[in-house]
């Protein structure tokens, strides 16, 4: 006679062995994606359009001047200037950009200040305060945390130059700058963002554009409808990618990697911005993000040795899961560089990365620059107060 309390006592665990190899299968692919990737040929560009560089910022941040004054050191043989832009006369940044002019006279490069505020989303207030009266062939803009090599705008020239190319964007690794909080984001970037982003271009699955760099002529930005057209977005990068798509070009993703500076300098930052950027991607897909669990391993590893009451075989799948986090990590550094990941490390930052995953799930409110709004299906950002009683504050 079928048992049905002992089939009751062992689907758990199958479930969880199974989604565990499957896991496991995937860190392997992705190992090797990342490999791939990696060694993509690099296009060298044929012309030397007039580049202009947006950078918005907001306030004080760890390594600030350092990372911007990586654009004062391109080796691109046109001509470019960089216009930096701040909301308000009070805002710290405006020093740092002090110093850069008087340290690189000879960059071109001007300060926006202006508080004309254009829709929910402060970045894109910014830049479309910034792009007033640019004159330049290719537009580049970039969050003010990214840091960029000697050759990053003559590899992003080269990859425009494609066929049907309509815009290139860059993925990036983390670098941490603010101490242990840093460390554990920059880890969820290098471990889960970078490998799992690549599958995704390898499969056909995804389809990105990242705030890390987005660069496209002045013509196709004039056609999408300027940075006005993305102003309420909170995935204004995203909204800019689809955008271009729809004008039947390409968003291509440039063969390397860009920096980021973590400056998480606490639970709570690092937190409420990986809520804020996961709740966003399961708003926009909503799909791809259920089957997004399938890529936490170790934490799926540690449900199924516990199942089995931390048996041989449970501790075995365990090992294997461990192992395979390590080939992802191994294969990340080795293609872009980056530091070691502590052993003790590796797996805690797996299963913050799990239980952000399923808090995701809870809402789609989220916390942007002190300020509370609710992601709204196509990724408008919504004041939190508005979202409830449909009138304003």
């Amino acid at each position: 006679m079928f048992d049905v309390s002992s089939l009751l006592d062992i689907w758990p665990l199958s479930v969880c062995m199974t989604l565990t190899l499957m896991s496991c299968g995937y860190a392997l692919f992705a190992g090797w994606a990342v490999r791939r990737f990696a060694a993509e040929p690099i296009a060298t560009p044929r012309t030397r359009p007039e580049i202009v560089v947006l950078k918005p910022l907001h306030g004080s941040e760890p390594r600030l001047g350092a990372t911007l004054a990586t654009l004062c050191h391109q080796d691109y043989a046109g001509s470019y200037s960089i216009v930096f832009g701040v909301s308000g006369d009070n805002d710290p940044a405006i020093n740092e950009v002090a110093k850069l002019q008087a340290r690189h006279p000879l960059v071109a490069m001007r300060l926006v200040v202006d508080s004309t505020r254009h829709g929910s989303n402060g970045k894109i207030s910014n830049l479309i305060n910034m792009a007033k009266g640019i004159t330049a062939e290719v537009v580049v803009f970039a969050d003010s945390d990214i840091a960029v090599e000697p050759n990053y705008l003559s590899r992003l020239v080269g990859a425009l130059e494609a066929p049907r190319v309509g815009a290139v964007t860059c993925l990036y690794r983390g670098r941490p700058v603010a101490g242990f909080w840093s460390r554990m984001t920059s880890a969820g970037i290098d471990q889960h963002f970078l490998p799992n982003a690549i599958v995704g271009i390898a499969l056909g699955l995804a389809r990105p554009c990242f705030g890390s760099t987005i660069a496209l002529r002045r013509e196709t930005l004039n056609a999408i409808g300027g940075f006005e057209r993305v102003a309420d977005k909170l995935a204004d990068d995203h909204a800019v990618g689809a955008a271009v798509q729809r004008l039947g070009l390409k968003v291509a993703v440039a063969p390397f990697v860009v920096e980021h500076n973590c400056c998480e300098d606490s639970l709570n930052a690092m937190w409420s911005h990986e809520l804020r950027w996961g709740r966003t991607i399961r708003t926009l897909a909503p799909a791809g993000y259920i089957g997004s669990g399938v890529t936490h391993a170790v934490p799926l590893a540690l449900l199924t040795a516990w199942l089995t009451e931390f048996s041989l075989s449970g501790l075995g799948v365990l090992a294997i899961a461990l192992a395979c986090r390590l080939w992802v990590e191994a294969s990340v550094r080795r293609s872009f560089g980056g530091s070691r990941v502590a052993l003790a490390l590796g797996p805690c930052r797996d299963i913050v990365s799990a239980l952000v995953y399923l808090s995701c799930f809870a809402s789609r409110s989220v916390t942007w620059r002190g300020s509370h709004f609710t992601v709204a299906r196509d990724s408008d950002l919504v004041p939190t107060l508005i979202a409830r009683t449909g009138s304003e504050p």
